[in-house]
């Protein structure tokens, strides 16, 4: 037996909650990982004699990438922080952070893709591989939309 009898829904909603920040911290290294590579290859990559990340528009797309992923970061940190110190609004800072590391992954994936252009979706470039791993990130754990009602909850919009 694991724990007390009669807890066990208590004790799985605890595990799903200390699951959401696993969620957010693969969401959050799937984001890196393909941020870096896209920057990699947009420094490497010439189109009309010069790199690719000099054109305003990768350039802008990058930035944002970067931009979205250090806020992930912080919002991670934060709720493992409070989870370390034992605080129970960890919880909904949990949910936060899988919801907006998991969405970051996605769209940090999706630019990556666009800034290989047909090499995003070739097995031999590695960010093949973060476009089909993200996709799991916004369901594991809650749906996006269960993380905004959970979300919602703590924040009092529900009873």
């Amino acid at each position: 037996m694991l724990g007390k009898r009669g807890e066990g829904f208590h004790q799985m909603l605890d595990t799903l909650d200390k699951g959401r920040l696993s969620i957010g911290a693969m969401g959050l290294g799937c984001a890196q990982g393909a941020y870096e590579q896209a920057l990699e290859y947009a420094k490497q990559r010439k189109a009309f004699g010069r790199p690719i990340s000099q054109f305003q528009a990768n350039a802008f797309k990058l930035a944002d990438m970067a931009v979205e992923i250090e806020a992930a970061r912080n919002l991670l940190y934060k709720a493992t922080w409070l989870y370390d110190q034992g605080r129970s609004e960890y919880k909904k800072y949990a949910a936060m952070a899988k919801l907006y590391c998991s969405e970051v992954s996605n769209r940090v994936v999706n630019q990556a893709v666009q800034i290989h252009g047909g090499y995003g979706l070739m097995k031999e470039y590695p960010v093949e591989r973060f476009y089909r791993d993200q996709r799991l990130l916004e369901i594991g754990e809650g749906t996006s939309e269960i993380q905004r009602m959970v979300i919602a909850r703590y924040i009092g919009c529900y009873k």
